[in-house]
């Protein structure tokens, strides 16, 4: 069995509610929800990859489409010498194994350009709010996992008012890299 995962509903719409093959995982948002649940689901065991869709912010305005990520770091950490983006405990770095994009995740949605130039300077071309977490938690279990992101944004002024917009005609190509993929 696959899990289809998205942090909210609203990256689900133009899902069908059962997908042949799929079991379906809505985490909540931010880092904390995300490891939370999928670390219960996987825990209850059965599953043999995960699969998860849902919106990104570009750092620069001309990526844009579908990204299939390769890594993640986090964005709102620093270590004990203040290094931004290395975790006291965590590896900065986590990957899929698969994949070409770099996300950047942190806990607060990312909508103005300081934020930007300074998440830029770590790598990644994209950011989000739980992907570092989901990846993290498949490596515990061992579990494989594609993560698919559609820009939704700019991560700049006012990309809230974007996300809102346009987290359904993400969804839509979302569902059709998914049909694409894996035929259903």
């Amino acid at each position: 069995m696959k899990l289809l995962v998205a942090a909210l509903s609203s990256e689900l719409v133009a899902f069908e509610d059962e997908l042949d093959g799929f079991e379906r995982l809505v985490t909540g948002p931010g880092k904390l929800q995300a490891t939370y649940a999928l670390t219960r689901r996987l825990d209850a065991g059965g599953i043999d990859e995960i699969v998860v869709v849902g919106t990104a912010g570009a750092l620069d305005p001309e990526i844009v489409g579908v990204h299939d990520i390769a890594a993640a770091i986090q964005h709102d950490v620093s270590d004990v010498d203040g290094i931004a983006g290395q975790h006291v405990s965590l590896p900065p770095l986590v990957s899929t194994g698969r994949g070409t994009a770099t996300i950047a995740t942190g806990d607060h949605f990312v909508d103005d350009a300081d934020a930007v130039a300074s998440i830029r300077t770590l790598g990644a071309t994209l950011v989000d709010m739980e992907t570092y977490a989901y990846i993290w938690v498949a490596g515990q279990f061992g579990v494989p996992i594609t993560v698919l992101k559609a820009v939704s944004d700019n991560a700049q002024d006012d990309a809230i008012t974007d996300w809102r917009a346009a987290v359904a005609a993400c969804s839509a190509v979302l569902r059709d890299e998914v049909r694409s993929r894996y035929g259903v």
